[in-house]
């Protein structure tokens, strides 16, 4: 399984999001963009992408922006990947009855392999990639004396 730019960069602005959570402030696309190195209009598509999954939500006006619909530790991994890749997983199309036991092999597999990637990313949630990140942060601390 390999995660695409955009998942990746809509992942990095929801952590973003997550940091700010608990101020209960929008974040504006611009902020967003900046921290993470986002391109500001790439950005406005994929949170409208992720207000339409219901994940994020925004307020218009001056002090408008994005914040996240749930709590980080609520919102899950393979929620945010479905909202924007969909996680169905396609096999080849054909008839039952053509079907070679080697591909039917193949398929039972690929089903099995399927199905651990959505276990793992089923129980990682915003709030411990955010646990993960300060953790990341702490050991990179370096004192200058």
């Amino acid at each position: 399984m390999e995660l695409s730019c955009k998942s990746e960069y809509a992942i990095l602005a929801l952590l973003e999001m997550s940091a700010h959570y608990e101020s209960g402030e929008p974040m504006q696309i611009r902020q967003i963009a900046a921290q993470q190195n986002i391109p500001d209009r790439y950005l406005e598509q994929l949170l409208a992408t992720l207000r339409r999954g219901g994940i994020v939500k925004s307020q218009r006006g001056a002090k408008g922006g994005y914040f996240l619909m749930r709590e980080p530790r609520k919102i899950t991994l393979f929620e945010i990947l479905g909202c924007l890749e969909g996680l169905d997983v396609q096999t080849c199309e054909g008839d039952i009855n053509t079907k070679t036991v080697d591909s039917s092999v193949i398929e039972e597999i690929w089903q099995e392999a399927s199905q651990a990637a959505n276990t793992v990313l089923q129980n990682y949630t915003l709030h411990d990639l955010w646990e993960k990140r300060e953790s990341h942060r702490q050991v990179d601390i370096m004192y200058y004396i």
